[in-house]
């Protein structure tokens, strides 16, 4: 204890005095100056940046507030930054607390001071903590503000957080109100750091988006510009959220035709939200969440809201469609491939730290997750094909995952060992998977034709025997137990569940190659299965194809051609010979029986064959589900109710035949 006031201890020859004048008490801005890192999270780029963050969130406070519809932001040589509104105006007689100062001058020196506090000059804000303007002063080398209020204009310069002159009036302005505030950040903190044009055109473009009511007009020095940031541009975006999803995802297939789109007003006046979510077919997705125009990356009680509406809603949908998989579903489940915004406007705002990265408060759980439920649901009931293609999305995405947490459960290999491929397998000799291919055929007879027919540096075959399982049917020990999916997983190289990896994909194509008939349809069927079950990311990057062997020939002479079934025979006599003609018609049993050389001609050789793509087609998800369990699951019913719901299409395609 006596360590601790000086009286013993420490290294010989320390000083071991210690009185009231070594008590430092800093005032003002100094503590800022001092730690800066207690206040922006360090003095790096993304510090730097704060500081135009924190100038920008105090004018965005007067256009949500609704006093101001315009700001101008303006990035200069020389590292200068500035924001100009045109709302109220900050105020500018003196302060009751402090009768020597005006109320601009406290603001920019005083740690915890501003309007946000009470309530009565903000409903919502994002500047709660009251250290924004004058942490952004102290950390300035230099520090203009403007302030145009009751038809007055009114100027101060600032360094290092001190006034380095007094407010004075500049005269009178007309059709002008609003605050003007221009800095350059302190070299003696930021060193050599300079404000990226890029990173604050972005930052000022999502200010815009969340809110609709604002333009924000930017403005940039053209040496300080590259790639495709603008020197000029006007940001104003009617549709709020909307539109910056409708950007973010332009190009990409979507699970859902429609957005869930929306905004709602809290209860009791506390506050409103906006959401706009889409899910994503393919890729990565993202979740971007902020609370009174700050963005949260870590999301908080807000999102937390978010996830349970959203988990509640599609699990309520999926029991009234009795769809039991549906209570598996986690809110991962619908997070994974979701591209999503969400704004809320709350009141006295709680974050997690000075750089806000997190919402705190408790109640905005409970007010976000109540203001998008019933929405969600509306949603869902108003269009049955978007609710049932999310719904198979997310049970698909489910079903994968307890898949991989049932593989964890059994042995590893070791990651260490080398690449076994099937002995049965004859690779292509091209060592890259560019322009590569591996053909499924049925049975060693076909697969000797195959072999004959190839391009040996690019076609690869791989004979599997017989049917395979009905992976849709099968448990999984029988699925991994079964060596012929073994041994096309194997050849394959991507591995599956979470091994799944298709970069390692050792071919550019795979293609199903069976024979043109019925028990070659229904093994081609059980493969496409087994694709759609276990390796879904293959077909939705269209890597799936299948063959189109013909099943006649017809021979006049010299001239041979080819028929794919009984109507095609019947196109080809009548397009290719004429009616008298005497024609030789053989039917091919098989790709076993077919010469290599016809095989190669018809079939494998890029240059003359037909492939037919296997797609999944987004907006056909809950359809394409359905009908895999009905024909392919473990409910015969479901196949005999198929049947009989098809039979009268079915024959009629049988007698057309």
């Amino acid at each position: 204890m006596n360590d601790l006031f000086g009286g013993r201890g420490g290294k010989a020859g320390a000083a071991t005095s210690y009185n009231a004048a070594d008590i430092e008490v800093l005032e003002g801005l100094e503590p800022v100056r001092r730690r800066p890192g207690m206040y922006i999270g360090g003095t790096d780029e993304n510090a730097l940046h704060h500081l135009a963050a924190e100038i920008l969130d105090n004018a965005m406070d007067e256009a949500v507030a609704g006093h101001a519809d315009r700001i101008d932001v303006v990035l200069e040589a020389g590292n200068w930054f500035s924001v100009r509104d045109n709302g109220r105006g900050v105020p500018v007689d003196p302060h009751p607390k402090f009768p020597k100062l005006s109320a601009l001058e406290v603001i920019l020196t005083t740690l915890h001071s501003g309007g946000k506090f009470s309530g009565k000059a903000y409903d919502t804000s994002g500047g709660l903590h009251g250290v924004g303007s004058s942490v952004v002063n102290a950390l300035s080398e230099e520090l203009e503000v403007e302030v145009a209020r009751g038809g007055e204009l009114f100027r101060q310069t600032y360094a290092r957080g001190k006034p380095t002159s007094k407010l004075k009036r500049s005269g009178e302005v007309r059709n002008r109100r609003g605050t003007l505030i221009r800095f350059k950040p302190d070299p003696e903190i930021f060193g050599s750091l300079q404000f990226r044009a890029e990173r604050l055109f972005k930052l000022c473009r999502s200010k815009a988006y969340l809110y609709r009511g604002v333009e924000i007009r930017w403005r940039c020095d053209a040496s300080l510009v590259n790639g495709d940031t603008p020197t000029e541009a006007v940001l104003h975006f009617p549709g709020g959220l909307s539109d910056f999803l409708a950007s973010a995802v332009e190009g990409r297939s979507a699970v859902v035709q429609a957005p869930f789109a929306g905004t709602a007003e809290f209860p009791n006046s506390a506050g409103r939200c906006e959401w706009a979510i889409t899910w994503l077919d393919q890729g990565d997705g993202f979740l971007s969440t902020y609370a009174n125009t700050i963005p949260t990356p870590q999301g908080g009680t807000h999102e937390a809201g978010l996830r349970g509406a959203l988990l509640k809603g599609l699990r309520a949908y999926g029991e009234m469609k009795k769809e039991k998989r549906a209570a598996n579903i986690t809110a991962e489940d619908m997070l994974g491939g979701m591209a999503g915004m969400l704004s809320v406007f709350i009141r006295d705002p709680h974050f997690q730290g000075q750089t806000k990265d997190k919402l705190t408060n408790a109640d905005a759980q409970r007010l976000t997750e109540g203001a998008l439920r019933d929405p969600f649901d509306h949603w869902l009931a108003g269009d049955p094909q978007n609710a049932d293609n999310l719904l198979a999305f997310a049970i698909e995405r489910s079903e994968e995952r307890l898949r991989r947490r049932a593989e964890k459960d059994t042995p590893r290999k070791s990651a260490t060992r080398k690449l076994r491929l099937p002995g049965k397998l004859t690779d292509c000799s091209s060592e890259s998977s560019v322009n590569t291919e591996i053909f499924l055929v049925e049975g060693d007879s076909a697969g000797g034709s195959a072999k004959q027919a190839r391009d040996r540096e690019t076609q690869a075959v791989l004979p599997l025997r017989g049917k395979i399982l009905n992976v849709a049917s099968a448990s999984a020990e029988k699925l991994r137990g079964n060596q012929e999916l073994k041994d096309l997983i194997e050849a394959l190289g991507c591995g599956v569940g979470d091994r799944f990896d298709i970069a390692r994909l050792r071919y550019g194509r795979v293609v199903i190659m069976t024979d043109a008939d019925v028990d070659g349809a229904h093994i081609a069927a059980l493969l496409m299965t087994f694709f759609y079950k276990e390796l879904p990311e293959l077909v939705r990057q269209g890597k799936v194809y299948l063959a189109q062997p013909p099943l006649f020939r017809l021979q006049a002479g010299d001239k041979s051609v080819y028929a794919m079934d009984d109507a095609d025979r019947e196109r080809q006599l009548k397009r290719h010979f004429k009616a008298n003609q005497k024609v030789e018609v053989s039917r091919f049993k098989g790709l076993g029986e077919m010469p290599a050389a016809v095989l190669k001609e018809t079939t494998m050789a890029p240059a003359k064959r037909v492939l037919l793509k296997v797609v999944l087609p987004p907006e056909e998800r809950a359809k394409t589900a359905e009908l895999m369990e009905a024909l392919m699951g473990r409910k015969p019913e479901l196949r005999f109710k198929f049947i009989q719901d098809n039979a009268a299409t079915l024959d009629a395609e049988a007698v057309d035949a």
